[in-house]
């Protein structure tokens, strides 16, 4: 029995250092952005061919198909930089003539093939789409711009991001009167590019002109997470 008093001694004087152990930090995030010019581009062009028999169909696909290859490298565009992205073919449906099970009749078939193009020389960008479209090619299922060296870009959105997260620290822990200590973690979102592909499918016709484009801006974002320790 003499050791209780002992016992709850030691709990009262332990449990206020525990409390006093405990680490004081601010937890941030910070958001850089950086803008740049795209020098590249990346399309994704297809044929579309419709026939009475699957083989008439995938014939003339491939045909067509053959002969835009043929133009992209006759227009500079490296075979590394053109890849098939769908093959596809299909039956076209007459859902106004249906049997006695309720099948729709078959008048056809499509067929369609895509590939994808990057575009490294942007001021052929809208010859080469032209260029295309006499070829054969009548879709343009998407456009999206980019840079062929993003690191450096993303580098300066980085820095950027930190340098916003250190001052928001740095409001903060002054409006509460307290000083900001070293940093103890600090952890990084993906950066990202805006604005975001096209979206769609659009038809194309050929006019015999440079189809226009306009390039733009792209937006290089990073978002940085970073704790401080807290100081009085």
């Amino acid at each position: 029995m003499r050791f209780a008093p002992i016992l709850a001694t030691f709990l009262a004087i332990s449990a206020p250092v525990w409390a006093q152990d405990q680490a004081r930090v601010i937890s941030v995030t910070g958001e850089g952005s950086v803008t740049a010019i795209p020098d590249i581009a990346m399309i994704n062009v297809g044929v579309d061919t419709q026939a009475d028999t699957a083989g008439q169909a995938l014939t003339a696909n491939s045909t067509l198909m053959e002969k835009v290859l043929i133009t992209l490298s006759a227009a500079g565009i490296a075979s590394r930089d053109i890849q098939t992205q769908s093959i596809n073919l299909n039956p076209v449906w007459d859902h106004n003539n249906v049997n006695e099970q309720g099948v729709p009749a078959i008048i056809g078939y499509m067929a369609s093939n895509s590939v994808s193009i990057r575009v490294r020389e942007l001021d052929s960008l809208g010859q080469v789409l032209d260029q295309v479209g006499q070829a054969g090619a009548n879709t343009i299922n998407s456009v999206r711009f980019d840079l062929s060296d993003p690191g450096p870009v993303i580098d300066q959105a980085r820095k950027a991001a930190v340098a916003d997260a250190m001052a928001r620290a740095e409001l903060y822990s002054g409006a509460a009167g307290v000083k900001l200590g070293q940093v103890t973690t600090i952890s990084e979102s993906q950066a990202f590019f805006s604005p975001a592909p096209a979206a769609g499918m659009a038809r194309m016709e050929s006019d015999s002109k440079a189809v226009p484009v306009a390039s733009g801006e792209l937006n290089v974002t990073a978002q940085v997470s970073m704790t401080f320790a807290l100081t009085d």
